[in-house]
């Protein structure tokens, strides 16, 4: 493992990523370890279908764990799948002296969210030097191809705290 991996968490992620994503199943199993190593995420269990530095594009199944009342995907699954898009796509771009953390969400809904959705993000964050904010989307589609949210992520990115 490089030194890089183990400063950074997400760059653990993108290597096993790499190693299981070509295996039959592959993506199904990361998408269940990511989900294990972020409980809440994985509540909702969405699967990662592809992982890059800058890219994802992950899907969620419409079944009723994730539903609301009106028989549609809840608007909190909703901001909770395109808070994992902004963040796997922008924290695998980081250099390991750089942290991020998320310090607001925001998310438009357009229609009701039924049937298999996809939320993907695309990103390329500045270079830091010092505390910096960076907002990062995530688009959320049906199968249809229809837009039915946009969630906004404001990551305050970072120096690593050196120790002394």
């Amino acid at each position: 493992m490089t030194s890089s991996a183990k400063a950074n968490p997400i760059a653990r992620l993108q290597m096993l990523w790499q190693r299981l994503a070509p295996l039959p199943g592959g993506s199904w199993l990361f998408s269940r370890i990511l989900g294990w190593v972020i409980p809440y995420t994985g509540s909702i269990g969405a699967n990662v279908k592809v992982l890059k530095p800058g890219f994802v594009l992950i899907q969620l199944r419409d079944r009723r764990r994730v539903r609301n009342h009106l028989h549609s995907i809840h608007a909190l699954a909703l901001a909770n799948l395109g808070e994992l898009a902004s963040g796997l796509a922008m924290l695998g771009t980081l250099p390991s002296n750089t942290r991020g953390i998320p310090t607001q969400l925001s998310i438009e809904y357009f229609k009701k969210a039924r049937g298999k959705l996809t939320a993907e993000s695309h990103c390329t964050p500045p270079t830091v030097t010092e505390d910096t904010d960076f907002k990062v989307y995530a688009d959320i589609r049906d199968a249809k191809g229809d837009q039915v949210a946009r969630t906004t992520v404001n990551w305050r990115l970072g120096p690593v705290p050196t120790t002394v």
